[in-house]
């Protein structure tokens, strides 16, 4: 099979130099997909990724690449960039994995999705952690509770980041609740108080709470996932561990193999969707 070649854009992100080491390294070297061109970003870090993966081509601009690569990775942290970064290889049919967030409006992750369909194309944007194996296992177990009373996704989101706000962490919570309770959320109600924001809303009439608590320090805050349902509860932290990027690389690189998006549709709008109430509200 010949070998798919991809370009990366945002590299100042950490998930890039998992996403080269997992498809430039030795234990690729029968994987159809690699990197073969970064958009640089500050002398240093392009200089070590472009070791790192042995990638010779370095294109100052990402505009450059619009037709030269098979595919697109955008991993720049700040959501807000996205839209413009993926809809011209999309409009060029060029497939796109968006790394999270999509976007931070529902009108860009509009744009996006439209893009695709105008080029005739795929994109796809998650959190790794829904491909994670603590996530299955929580998946596995929220359809053996009974009837879905009430979920709960908690862990670390800082609502002044820099890199987006809440979207920056808080898309881990909201694609995880999706996830889990794929539809649209009614009622977005918010409290913030003490490091905190807690969102409240139903899916479905069933009640969520997304609950972003601003890391301190050192201290580590879990990804945890509590469900209620009428013959049983869920609670499970996400462990994530120091490959947890890779297991979305596999969905990127089966999303270029086959062609077909690894997450429907309506689970990319509705995480955007509940993030832009959420900060709306604040």
């Amino acid at each position: 099979m010949e070998t798919k070649n991809v370009a990366i854009v945002g590299i100042e992100n950490t998930h890039a130099t998992e996403i080269v080491r997992h498809l430039n390294g030795e234990e690729a070297a029968d994987l159809p997909v690699r990197v073969s061109a970064l958009v640089a970003g500050e002398v240093e870090r392009t200089r070590e990724l472009a070791e790192l993966g042995a990638i010779t081509r370095i294109a100052p601009e990402v505009s450059e690449l619009n037709g030269a690569v098979d595919a697109l990775i955008v991993t720049s942290r700040d959501g807000a960039l996205h839209r413009a970064l993926a809809v011209p290889f999309l409009e060029a049919g060029t497939p796109v994995w968006v790394d999270k967030p999509l976007a931070t409006t529902l009108d860009d992750a509009d744009a996006i999705l439209a893009a695709a369909e105008r080029g005739g194309t795929t994109v796809t944007s998650f959190s790794t952690l829904r491909w994670l194996d603590d996530t299955a296992a929580i998946a596995d177990a929220v359809a053996g509770v009974g009837a879905l009373q009430s979920l709960t996704v908690s862990g670390p989101a800082d609502a002044d980041s820099p890199h987006g706000g809440l979207f920056f962490y808080g898309i881990h919570h909201a694609d995880v609740a999706q996830h889990l309770l794929p539809g649209a959320a009614e009622g977005v109600e918010v409290e913030r108080a003490d490091g905190r924001v807690v969102a409240r809303y139903r899916v479905g009439g069933v009640p969520v709470v997304l609950d972003f608590v601003r890391p301190e320090g050192d201290a580590a805050t879990p990804f945890h996932v509590t469900a209620v349902g009428t013959g049983s509860t869920v609670a499970r932290d996400i462990e994530v561990g120091p490959d947890y990027v890779r297991p979305g690389v596999d969905a990127f690189v089966r999303m270029l193999l086959t062609g077909e998006t690894p997450v429907p549709v309506a689970q990319l709008r509705e995480p955007i969707a509940v993030l832009e109430q959420i900060t709306r509200a604040l």
